[in-house]
């Protein structure tokens, strides 16, 4: 039995997790130096995303024969999103005033040191929506894939989808090979995943000997502050959403344990986007819809990032003693409507984002980032975590509306399947699902089952 559970991958990386903060805790300067174990799995595993999002995005919008539904998806999953944050931002807010975290602790904005804020603006998201726009459109076309960028990959992918469907038969040559290309890459990263433990030991070992398990009692309220209004958010809004649309919260997020304890592990959603991207087709999601609202959603829907925005903008306006009325309160979470969508779901990125947010807004002292540089590691994590169960839950919704989810399928992957996905996903399991739309148009590849459409 224990031989058995050592093999799942979510036993694994909890070792690894468990492992890390024992080392760090124990041998912090030997934790510390792990750091370079969890970013070089993060970027491993980075360089295969925007491949992926590419293949599946195309695959999935050459199966939508009718190129309206493109258009109602994004438009709806945009939609829920912009919902979403909102939400998110308000009770990032709700929080702070309640709880007060900064209260009485009477901070000189002059006294703080403004090198934290410095080093993070070099890599400040857009500060305007012309420039987040422009920063969608690559330089070059293969550019997009050099940088990295999601939603650079997301725009080429929806051309060359529309394309392939345009022109029809002509284009089944470079569909098939955009398959077979498909299924080298999945394999590929099941074998990446088996290195997630490794991931999770180095950048957990790398948190606690660099910062320590002491730096969270100086701002413990602060911190707890935050998991709550994560928590609040998952339960609550989450939950409310799931349940209205048929599904339960709790199973939902088992499934995708495994996913979640990487994501816990390395503070990143970034790593398990493809596996996320695969068990959304497993429980009967159509490709054209998972392959477009998933990766939008980790550009648009990061509401672990706007909890932590006005949580931690309100509280140094607590710590140091700066009243702000409501007006400045409403201004400030319009602008992070713009701040939150242009930080990546990367490690830190929350806290550029927040930098990002206090540079634009005079009314806040930016060096006041310098108050929780040392404890944001520790709510990175939370983040991450808020951010990717928020981006499951809301492609399962579109899927739901978009009538694009085997029902069938759905319940039986939540109540019993989920005890076998893992060894399927472990083989580099790529599952593809049937998205015809009763048109006989399938080319098969390799065993897989594509569509194009129509020669017209």
């Amino acid at each position: 039995m224990l031989k058995k559970a050592l093999k799942l991958l979510y036993v694994q990386v909890l070792i690894g997790v468990a492992l890390g903060i024992a080392v760090g805790f124990f041998f912090p300067d030997f934790g510390a130096g792990l750091k370079v174990v969890g970013d070089l799995f993060v970027r491993v595993v980075k360089m295969m995303i925007a491949p992926i999002v590419f293949c599946t995005i195309v695959t999935g919008i050459t199966s939508l024969t009718d190129s309206r539904k493109i258009g109602r998806t994004l438009g709806k999953s945009l939609g829920l999103f912009y919902v979403l944050t909102i939400l998110s931002l308000v009770i990032g807010l709700a929080a702070v005033l309640l709880i007060q975290p900064g209260h009485g602790m009477h901070i000189d904005p002059a006294h703080l040191d403004a090198s934290a804020a410095a080093t993070a603006t070099k890599g400040a998201p857009p500060d305007s929506f012309a420039e987040f726009i422009l920063h969608i459109v690559p330089e070059t076309f293969f550019g997009a894939f050099s940088e990295g960028q999601v939603l650079p990959v997301l725009l080429l992918a929806v051309l060359c989808g529309f394309g392939l469907s345009k022109i029809g038969r002509a284009g089944l040559a470079v569909l098939n090979g955009i398959n077979s290309f498909s299924h080298l890459l999945f394999a590929v990263f099941g074998y990446l995943m088996r290195l997630a433990p490794v991931g999770a030991f180095g950048a957990m070992a790398f948190t606690v000997g660099k910062y320590g398990l002491k730096s969270i009692g100086s701002l413990g309220l602060l911190i707890a502050t935050f998991y709550i209004a994560c928590a609040f958010f998952v339960i609550v809004v989450l939950g409310i959403l799931a349940r209205t649309h048929g599904l339960r919260l709790w199973q939902v997020l088992r499934y995708f344990r495994e996913e979640l304890l990487i994501v816990l592990g390395t503070s990143s959603s970034e790593p398990v986007l493809p596996r996320v991207l695969m068990k959304l087709e497993r429980l009967g999601c159509r490709r054209g819809v998972a392959g477009l609202v998933l990766p939008t959603g980790y550009s648009f829907n990061l509401d672990g990032t706007a909890i932590y925005l006005t949580l931690a903008s309100l509280f140094i306006a607590q710590a140091c003693d700066i009243t702000l009325s409501f007006g400045q309160i409403a201004a400030m979470l319009g602008l992070m409507l713009l701040t939150s969508k242009g930080a990546a779901g990367v490690t830190g990125s929350g806290f550029v984002a927040l930098v990002a947010t206090l540079t634009v807004f005079p009314s806040l002292p930016v060096a006041g980032v310098a108050l929780i540089v040392g404890i944001d590691r520790f709510m990175s994590e939370a983040r991450a975590l808020t951010s990717t169960m928020s981006n499951i839950v809301a492609s399962l919704v579109v899927a739901k509306w978009e009538k694009a989810v085997d029902e069938q399928t759905l319940a039986y992957e939540l109540t019993t399947g989920y005890k076998h996905t893992e060894e399927v996903l472990e083989h580099g399991g790529d599952i593809l699902q049937d998205d015809s739309d009763g048109d006989d148009d399938h080319v098969e590849v390799d065993g897989r089952r594509s569509e194009v459409a129509a020669a017209t």
